[in-house]
């Protein structure tokens, strides 16, 4: 009985020792790694995150037109391309059209004779208007107009040339300067600005008819001594009643050609004071 008992003991024994072992084979199995055909380890996939695309940034705003838009939409060419004057001194002056043609009135002072000209305007025969010669070079198919042509048949010409409309207008009525032989001109450009140069005179009867043309820049002579002084060159401007009025010939050629204490006496609306060498844009 008592052997029994002890073999008894001694399986159950044995069964639980069986099943601890089949216990650590099945754990082992659950942490073992596969194995591959060829018999090496491989490792589980690894799943990764997948990687959150970047926010798409909106393009930068640009003022470049489109392909589309035409550049000269919205008066585009004309904010770009102005006519330019160039006060030399005196009665001179140099105008650079928005084309790129330049205009020379009544060369005798300063500097700037060097750009090619397209066209040369002459007021009247006196030495200090009419020094061609200064103009250095002059492009194939430069024009000369002087009071002549001006006055062709004692009529008051007009001429086209596409790139500016010069208009002679009288000028004179003073002991030095007989209306038959002396002219002023407005120019008027491409883009539609005007612009009236006095040339030599005193108060012309056309003056009054110039107002009803709205003009945009006018030069007056003012010199006192062979031309009208600064009250009449004052009135002259308010009858003409353009929106900017410039003083030029303020003083004898004899002198420097400019007088800013007579400058500064012209007092009418809009005045503009220009000193020889200084540029002024026609807008």
């Amino acid at each position: 009985m008592r052997k029994m008992r002890l073999c008894g003991a001694v399986l159950a024994l044995f069964a639980m020792l069986l099943l601890a072992a089949c216990g650590k084979d099945a754990e082992g199995e659950t942490t073992r790694p596969t194995e591959s055909a060829t018999g090496t380890p491989t490792a589980e996939p690894t799943k990764e995150a997948t990687p959150t695309a970047e926010p798409t940034k909106a393009p930068e705003p640009t003022n470049e037109p489109t392909p589309t838009e035409d550049p000269d939409e919205n008066g585009g060419k004309d904010m770009r391309e102005r006519a330019k004057l160039l006060y030399q001194g005196h009665g001179s002056v140099r105008i650079t059209t928005p084309e790129g043609k330049t205009i020379y009135v009544d060369p005798f002072m300063g500097d700037g004779y060097d750009v090619p000209a397209d066209l040369i305007l002459i007021t009247h025969s006196h030495y200090d208007h009419t020094q061609t010669q200064l103009i250095t070079t002059k492009n194939p198919d430069c024009k000369t107009i002087t009071w002549a042509e001006a006055l062709a048949g004692g009529t008051h010409q007009s001429f086209e040339f596409g790139f500016v409309k010069v208009e002679a207008v009288e000028a004179g009525y003073n002991k030095n300067h007989d209306v038959k032989n002396c002219v002023g001109y407005v120019l008027t450009f491409s883009d539609g600005v005007s612009l009236y140069l006095t040339g030599d005179t005193s108060t012309t009867k056309q003056m009054p008819e110039l107002a009803s043309r709205k003009l945009d820049y006018a030069f007056f002579c003012c010199d006192g001594v062979y031309n009208m002084g600064i009250e009449e060159a004052i009135a002259c401007a308010k009858t003409v009643g353009a929106k900017h009025s410039i003083p030029y010939h303020m003083v004898p050629a004899q002198q420097s050609g400019f007088d800013r204490t007579v400058a500064e006496k012209f007092d009418v609306p809009g005045r503009i004071i220009v000193a020889p060498g200084e540029v002024l844009t026609l807008e």
